[in-house]
């Protein structure tokens, strides 16, 4: 069975539920409308945080149970939604224009942003504490990491690189291994707690996106830069927010690697990157879609782990 894409995903706001999609555009950092939205503080707050300090389910996972999703052509508006039936409660808000800027920092990164004060009273509720909700109006403006990337490589408020791919041949090697340490019934885990934007299925063993170096996913190239190492995030349920010891403490046993445990891989489109200020790519920007063939084009010495030097 040739490797195929079996489920799209975009983040519209960084932590939040993801939407579903069956065909998506390919811009230089990211998929088209993916994580172009954040939530920051307010004010200054416990351990030390900042206001434009980027807000996440890490610390903060009733984010997890907001579903968002972009509406319009061009994706000027996004709905946010939590809850269910007579208790759910939504709100819409759209892109600001003008767009006034604002200090913002996601990992490390300072750039500028530009806030919509629509959604601040509702998400404030949400999270019991005052926050902004910003929108990145210039993808342009933040660089991905130099040590496993190229210079000119750009990526939204995703957490470092402008998409994650993973397999269902590794997850599957998880949940077995899941259930043979576990005693009695075990829940498997799904593929939402590591929020991918691919999702692949087909011939390929467990872990062999460990060795990829470029994919052809339809008729668009991506390389795959690094392994990516997860986080206490993944051990919150995304359809409770409930937090637990897994997947943590199964990838421990499996995928411990340079003082992390790793799951999926980040991809960089080779999409050329448009000039500082620009919304868009320019050109017309190539889409992938559910059930395109995926072609191992590159590989890296297998064995190597989840790290790998530029391409």
């Amino acid at each position: 069975m040739p490797l195929t894409v079996s489920a799209l995903h975009r983040y519209p706001v960084k932590s939040m539920h993801a939407e579903d999609l069956d065909v998506a555009t390919v811009e230089p950092w990211g998929l088209a409308g993916d994580r172009r939205w954040m939530v920051v503080e307010a004010a200054e707050g416990r351990g030390g945080r900042q206001p434009g300090d980027f807000v996440s389910a890490r610390t903060d996972p009733a984010l997890l149970l907001v579903r968002a999703r972009l509406l319009a052509e061009g994706y000027d508006a996004l709905e946010l939604t939590t809850g269910t039936g007579a208790a759910s409660s939504s709100i819409t808000v759209r892109v600001p224009d003008p767009a006034p800027q604002v200090p913002v920092e996601v990992w490390g990164s300072h750039l500028t942003a530009a806030p919509q004060p629509a959604a601040d009273a509702w998400l404030g509720d949400l999270l019991g504490r005052p926050v902004h909700l910003v929108h990145l109006d210039d993808p342009t403006r933040r660089p991905t990491d130099p040590r496993f990337s190229h210079p000119d490589d750009r990526v939204s408020f995703a957490d470092g690189y402008p998409l994650l791919v993973t397999t269902t041949a590794s997850l599957t090697a998880v949940n077995d291994a899941l259930l043979e340490h576990t005693e009695g019934a075990a829940e498997s885990l799904t593929m939402a707690r590591f929020r991918p934007n691919l999702v692949l299925t087909g011939d390929e063993p467990a872990w062999a996106e460990d060795d990829w170096r470029r994919i052809r996913v339809g008729d668009v190239t991506f390389r795959a830069v690094k392994g990516c190492a997860r986080c206490v995030m993944t051990t919150f349920d995304p359809e409770t927010g409930e937090r637990g010891h897994e997947p943590t403490r199964t990838l421990a046993r499996l995928r411990r690697y340079d003082g992390g445990v790793w799951f999926g891989v980040n991809l960089v489109p080779d999409v050329p990157t448009p000039s500082p200020g620009a919304t868009s790519p320019g050109a017309p920007a190539p889409e992938i879609r559910l059930g395109d063939e995926v072609e191992v084009l590159e590989r890296v010495p297998a064995g190597g782990g989840p790290l790998r030097s530029p391409a």
